[in-house]
């Protein structure tokens, strides 16, 4: 059974959806979470809230691999 797991964190949605384009564009499907949390909240006491950039656990290595392409 496949679930989502954490492939990368973003400090704004503009990056994170820049960044969930690069492995979707390589047939590896992403989506983002907690969007609008960190949209409305941001920095909430002190802590930051992140993107995430979540894949299926099976796609995790391929979409680090290419997430470290996207970010050189």
């Amino acid at each position: 059974m496949s679930g989502l797991v954490e492939a990368a964190r973003y400090t704004t949605r503009v990056e994170a959806d820049l960044a969930r384009l690069y492995p979707e564009n390589e047939g590896v499907e992403a989506v983002l979470f907690d969007t609008e949390f960190s949209n409305f909240y941001g920095y909430f006491g002190g802590v930051f809230m992140p993107i995430r950039l979540m894949v299926l656990d099976e796609d995790l290595d391929e979409a680090r691999d290419l997430l470290k392409d996207y970010d050189a």
